[in-house]
């Protein structure tokens, strides 16, 4: 995180000699400037560097609860939002025992690359996630299953 101090300006009332003041006309009266504090930056995914809010949590900030739903089962992963879908991939395949590279993981009816950030594409806190398994890695293992049972049986040699 970068921090830069902030210039040193001050709200405060000023008074230009109507009525009141120190009965010297046009003398401008200084508010309190005391309360100066610096401005904290934070570096955005993309790359950009914006002021940090300070009220509450901003978003993409702390830890979120993501509802990942397979056909069969469903599960709630707790996941910073500034992770990556990849990374929530990883944490995945060691729930649902697929390998990263098998799942596919949609969200508002688009599939999600590895890169792309939960809080970029727009997920929140008990946000529903679908989980799919690859068809073509699905496909090459039953064939893979299938070769391997062949083998497996001995023929009958006919004398």
């Amino acid at each position: 995180m970068i921090k830069f101090k902030s210039k040193k300006f001050c709200r405060g009332s000023f008074k230009f000699g109507i009525g009141g003041g120190n009965g010297k006309a046009g003398e401008k009266g200084a508010g309190n400037c005391n309360n100066i504090s610096e401005i904290k930056w934070e570096l955005r995914p993309g790359g950009m560097l914006v002021q940090r809010r300070e009220t509450g949590s901003s978003v993409g900030e702390g830890m979120i609860v993501v509802r990942v739903s397979t056909v069969s089962q469903c599960h709630d992963i707790s996941i910073e939002a500034t992770s990556t879908f990849g990374e929530l991939k990883m944490i995945l395949s060691m729930v649902t025992s697929l390998e990263a590279r098998e799942q596919r993981l949609v969200f508002k009816g688009k599939e999600r690359e590895d890169e792309e950030y939960l809080h970029m594409v727009g997920i929140r806190d008990k946000d529903k996630v679908l989980l799919l398994q690859d068809p073509a890695i699905k496909e090459m293992k039953k064939l893979d299953r299938l070769r391997s049972t062949n083998q497996q049986i001995p023929t009958a040699i006919s004398v």
